[in-house]
């Protein structure tokens, strides 16, 4: 079964991996939160995705400034500065050997509290800090089959709702998506905005490429990608015509090329979308089945090679 982007193949390696709670390295097995904990009882918290890459981490000051971004929009202390935050990353790369070739989920929740229940005074104690690092790489054949999405009924909320720029711990809405799109037999989901207008998928951003034109979502349905911005940011410096904006889906089903951008996986071709073809598929002949159009494939080396200059190392 596939899992869309976040497919891997499992890795020995992560049974004995050690993790980082509240500063403390621990085994996986012995790796827990209390059942009193914000996160738990909540989903009261904000999380990051890291990538390890070539001895160091992938955008690590992006990704730490939406954290600092969320934490602040909730009224959290994360109770550490960024810097402490980094060495206690990093230490926990060392102690597991990692150098390459590993993911990183890194949680912050409101922490402990008194009794279960929402209003955060009763919270007693600092703020939970979670480090979980694997060994994970994207699955090669599904970059190279690419994506099946299929648009679902889940609507991304709006900023007076629940803001979608907020990295929170609760990602009901986004479960719920991935759900329907699964029992649809599609990879991921693409979601709308509240006015029909096509946002995000449910763990990756959505782009379009029509006429040698990159176009995504105006942002303001969906989380603050560091990949995303990544690929905006790499299109304009490499004269690669790119644009922010509304559009439907009827611009996706006669799009030349789609692709999803995310932490983990980095840019993914989507073959179809609602059980429309994507483009025109190359002779397998030409690129041995490969999905990737010509734009996406320039970005993605593009980005391969952004990501291994701006990954950040320990002092």
């Amino acid at each position: 079964m596939s899992t869309g982007t976040h497919e891997y193949a499992d890795d020995p390696r992560n049974a004995d991996v050690l993790i980082s709670v509240n500063g403390t390295l621990v085994s996986r097995d012995k790796a827990v939160v209390s059942v009193f904990d914000s996160g738990f009882i909540l989903g009261d918290g904000v999380w990051e995705g890291l990538r390890v890459v070539d001895g160091g981490i992938a955008f690590l000051d992006a990704h730490l400034d939406r954290l600092w971004e969320g934490a602040r929009a909730i009224d959290m202390d994360i109770g550490l500065t960024r810097d402490q935050l980094a060495a206690r990353i990093f230490d926990c790369l060392d102690a597991n050997g990692m150098t390459d070739g590993a993911h990183i989920r890194l949680m912050v929740t409101r922490g402990i509290k008194k009794t279960p229940y929402q209003d955060p005074r009763v919270t007693i104690g600092p703020a939970t800090i979670v480090i979980i690092p694997e060994y994970k790489t994207a699955s090669e054949d599904v970059k190279k089959k690419g994506l099946s999405l299929f648009t679902v009924h889940v609507r991304r909320t709006a900023p007076d709702m629940q803001d979608q720029k907020l990295n929170s711990h609760s990602k009901l809405n986004c479960i719920l998506a991935c759900i329907q799109a699964t029992k649809a037999g599609a990879d991921e989901a693409l979601m709308l905005d509240p006015d029909g207008a096509v946002a995000t998928c449910n763990s990756t951003h959505f782009f379009i490429v029509r006429d040698g034109e990159v176009w995504t979502s105006d942002g303001l349905y969906c989380l603050g990608g560091i990949t995303r911005a990544n690929v905006l940011r790499l299109c304009r410096d490499n004269d690669i015509p790119v644009r922010e904006k509304r559009f439907s889906l009827v611009d996706v089903y006669s799009a030349d090329e789609a692709f999803v951008t995310g932490t983990f996986a980095g840019l993914t071709a989507v073959r179809e979308v609602d059980g429309r073809v994507i483009g025109t598929p190359p002779p397998d002949s030409d690129h041995d089945g490969d999905r990737t159009g010509p734009v996406t494939r320039r970005l993605n080396a593009l980005y391969k090679d952004l990501a291994r200059r701006e990954s950040v190392r320990p002092v």
